[in-house]
């Protein structure tokens, strides 16, 4: 899921990383790290990486030796992206473009670069990547941007992965008879342009999928749901607000009725907020 009000402050990030993590298909996961198992050094650019969540949640599933590329339009993102990961590292090394970390056995190369991903859907191939990765990415672009990107990685061999899609499967417990509007008002909000055109949202993974299974990939598809409690009460209570404030700003939803819906659902029980997780690989 992505921030309620569209904003990707290092705070956000940070608290939603835990319940990341959890909701990720394992399943998914070890099949690129058995994919990947033959090389000797795996090279793999990260699409809107923030301050490095999928390196520290994939990293350790995948081989020896590793070389990420970190790209990001945020360059506040990328400075938060070295601490965190020389804080999660068991060593780290600075170097004048990147970082060296040591994970257990494994040796990670990290670099970053600044790329304008909305024009050019392409960036990651120049990096010579055996896999690109995203994670809370896909559902930001739209369905046109998507079939631009699977074009541009037809025949070219290499692996895709993405993390954590919206589906639009969010529920809240107990109910509010405001429900329905709530959600109606978030995802005519979540589709609103974030730079890549009108944002595909709950149906990213869909034409997604569509797109690259044209591109010549066999597609897998997983679910990979927030399941959130009593524990996670930080985390529900910020989606609750910016659930409510995204419905208000879609129009469809006046502020009384919003606020007394997210003082309830800031109380929720539990909360489910339905993603998918998606690996593509080259046929034949």
């Amino acid at each position: 899921m992505s921030p309620p009000a569209a904003t990707f402050s290092d705070d956000w990030l940070a608290l939603r990383e835990a319940a990341d993590h959890a909701a990720r298909s394992a399943a998914l996961e070890d099949e690129l790290a058995r994919r990947l198992a033959g090389l000797e050094v795996q090279r793999i650019v990260d699409l809107g990486a923030g301050t490095g969540s999928n390196l520290r949640a994939l990293a350790p599933r995948l081989g020896i030796r590793q070389h990420w590329t970190l790209l990001d339009h945020d360059a506040g993102l990328a400075q938060a992206a070295r601490a965190r990961l020389a804080a999660f590292a068991d060593a780290a090394r600075e170097e004048e473009d990147g970082l060296v970390l040591r994970i257990g056995p494994r040796e990670i190369r990290v670099d970053f670069a600044i790329a304008d991903l909305a024009a050019d859907p392409a960036a990651a191939r120049g990096f010579g990547p055996h896999l690109v990765t995203a994670s809370a990415f896909f559902d930001l672009v739209s369905g046109a941007w998507c079939a631009r990107f699977a074009k541009a990685f037809a025949g070219s061999g290499i692996l895709l992965h993405a993390a954590l899609t919206c589906d639009g499967r969010d529920a809240w417990m107990p109910p509010h008879p405001a429900d329905a509007a709530i959600a109606a008002g978030f995802r005519a909000h979540q589709g609103t342009d974030k730079g890549f055109g009108p944002a595909a949202g709950a149906d990213a993974a869909r034409w997604l999928g569509a797109a690259l299974a044209e591109a010549g990939y066999a597609v897998r598809v997983a679910d990979s749901p927030w399941r959130l409690g009593p524990s996670e009460r930080a985390l529900i209570t910020t989606l609750a607000d910016g659930t409510a404030r995204a419905a208000v700003e879609s129009g469809g939803v006046d502020e009384a009725t919003a606020g007394d819906w997210a003082r309830h659902a800031a109380e929720a029980d539990a909360c489910t907020i339905g993603h998918v997780d998606l690996m593509a690989t080259p046929r034949g």
